[in-house]
């Protein structure tokens, strides 16, 4: 696997995950994982990370303090040792971790910035989720700004301030939005623009420690490049 490692210490391993590749192992998935490749490059983490009550673990997420889907390309922190691993959990449960992404949608908001404040619950038997303010929905809110206007596109920036799984795809989704290329919402004509859904996670902006604050980069991936490359010829023309 072609991974990049953006930053490390000896605390920390930071990485620019490929997109098409799943972090862990899931019931029926033999594919090679995120964890599998630092099981080999990292082994000594392979004790980090939760431990259920019942001290059996099905899953292994050795150092995972959190997950990108498979099809989202981006940075990812993975802790080296228990310390920072409780160090790195904390900071994202108060919200002291600056999220960044980038995303290609379809069509042109009207905000050029703005708040997407909706609470996201779960489909009921499905992995899809969903935007209403149900019982069992959760407060989630997402910044965004847009980068770049094309013919029938935006180039965006989105800032997620809570972390509810598919945030970003059901906000955008919801506002009549999509994420270009996904699969799950926004329709099969929105799906069959791009071989995977065109989000990325751009920065992270944390403390490294009591003492040191950083803004760490993952550099837009080769696809999603060609993509913006390819908006820019076609509205150059029109």
């Amino acid at each position: 696997m072609d991974i990049n490692v953006i930053y490390e210490d000896e605390n920390l391993i930071v990485i620019n995950k490929p997109a098409g590749l799943l972090v862990h192992s899931a019931p029926g998935r033999e594919e090679e994982t995120l964890v599998d490749w630092l099981g080999i490059n990292f082994p000594e983490i392979q004790d980090v990370g939760d431990i259920p009550a019942d001290k059996q673990v099905t899953v292994r997420r050795p150092g995972i303090v959190h997950r990108l889907d498979k099809d989202t390309s981006g940075i990812m922190l993975i802790a080296r040792n228990q310390e920072y691993f409780e160090y790195l959990k904390g900071l994202f449960r108060d919200k002291k971790i600056t999220k960044t992404y980038r995303a290609i949608i379809r069509g042109k908001l009207k905000e050029k910035e703005g708040t997407i404040d909706v609470p996201i619950s779960i489909k009921s038997g499905t992995i899809k989720r969903t935007a209403h303010k149900g019982k069992d929905a959760k407060e989630a809110i997402t910044d965004y700004r847009v980068l770049k206007e094309f013919e029938n596109f935006s180039y965006i920036e989105a800032m997620p301030k809570t972390g509810r799984t598919h945030q970003i795809r059901v906000h955008l989704n919801s506002i009549g939005h999509p994420v270009v290329g996904d699969k799950l919402y926004g329709g099969k004509e929105n799906a069959s623009l791009a071989n995977r859904q065109m989000l990325h996670a751009y920065s992270l902006e944390f403390s490294l420690n009591v003492s040191k604050s950083t803004k760490l980069v993952a550099d837009l991936p080769l696809d999603f490049e060609e993509f913006l490359q390819t908006l820019e010829k076609e509205t150059s023309l029109a």
